[in-house]
């Protein structure tokens, strides 16, 4: 019997632009994510005792408030029309007693993930709010949620997020380090042949720059080179003997085409090369784009310093530097003699 050709369907051609769209999150990198939010209750004085005594009807208020938190923050996207379904790795909601009659709830939510979890941290602490409102009216039904907000938030494009009204000091002593670089010292060196003759605007730099100054390290040197392998040799000898840096961080020259020389320069010119670093690069940047298996990052020590080369694209940079920074202290530390632990 002949085969039936199934037809394909093709969706009609939009008149207007949707009113509402999904933001489109394929091609942003899985990053590590947190939130954490609060919000407070205020239940009256006789219910606030026996909250604590654990002496209301429907039980332990507390407890179930916690786990109805819990509940809140895997349902989010059930809720919330454009929020993502995201694998999370972690929730916890604590539940502190304020004297003289208010309960304050507290949901840290974490993600390796595309997008952020804000949301389900937000909708975590108002679950655990409302289940202890639903607890406790029967006792004091003149109750007031209030004060919701988001406390802090980590990861993606735009790193760490501390709310401006302030946070607890419990909360900020957790915080992690926003200078890791403060008391380093660093080198820019940007390899590219139409930035050196001033054809092509160096777009890389300003990024490592910004990047590098922003983590607390101290700029001893920003130099554009062309791709030539002697003059970049000579150049980088140059700074780690007279300025010692503690880290050099190149842009350019690590992809196919036959100017692209600077892994091929560090190998020889480097006591060791450290293979682990473009492994990192190149493995993060595959979770955006596949090419990213084609560059030729490397790293190596030059005496005291690290040497670490980058793509040549600003973007590229950008995500190459997020990728390194939370193992570059470690690294800087074990260059100088530290422990490996």
């Amino acid at each position: 019997m002949p085969t039936k050709t199934k037809k394909i369907i093709e969706l009609p051609p939009a008149t207007q632009a949707p009113l509402f769209r999904m933001i489109d999150v394929g091609q942003k990198r899985v990053t590590r994510r947190r939130a954490i939010a609060c919000g407070t209750i205020t239940v009256g004085r006789e219910a606030f005792r026996k909250i604590l005594e654990k002496s209301l009807p429907k039980g332990d208020v507390l407890g179930l408030a916690e786990i109805a938190g819990i509940m809140g923050a895997k349902k989010t996207p059930d809720l919330i029309p454009m929020c993502h379904t995201l694998p999370l790795d972690q929730v916890s909601i604590h539940c502190i007693p304020q004297e003289p009659d208010a309960v304050t709830v507290y949901g840290q939510v974490t993600a390796h993930a595309k997008t952020g979890v804000e949301m389900e941290a937000v909708m975590a602490v108002q679950a655990a709010l409302a289940t202890i409102w639903d607890l406790v009216k029967g006792t004091e039904p003149a109750l007031t949620i209030g004060d919701v907000r988001l406390l802090v938030k980590e990861g993606g494009k735009s790193g760490l997020w501390v709310n401006p009204g302030g946070i607890p000091d419990w909360l900020a002593a957790q915080l992690p380090d926003q200078k890791p670089l403060k008391g380093l010292s660093a080198a820019i060196v940007i390899m590219s042949d139409r930035a050196a003759d001033g054809i092509y605007e160096d777009k890389s730099g300003p990024v490592l720059k910004e990047f590098l100054q922003s983590a607390g390290a101290r700029l001893t040197d920003y130099t554009v080179l062309k791709d030539d392998a002697d003059a970049i040799s000579a150049h980088l000898q140059k700074i780690v003997k007279q300025m010692k840096p503690d880290l050099v961080v190149t842009s350019g020259g690590t992809g196919l085409s036959r100017r692209d020389v600077t892994p091929e320069t560090l190998e020889k010119i480097c006591d060791r090369m450290v293979p682990g670093f473009g492994e990192l690069l190149r493995k993060d940047g595959a979770e955006v784009t596949n090419k990213s298996w084609l560059s030729r990052s490397a790293a190596g020590m030059l005496g005291g310093t690290l040497i670490i080369s980058l793509p040549g694209s600003p973007k590229a940079v950008r995500e190459g530097m997020e990728a390194l920074l939370p193992i570059l202290p470690h690294a800087l530390s074990m260059v100088c003699g530290g422990k490996h632990g």
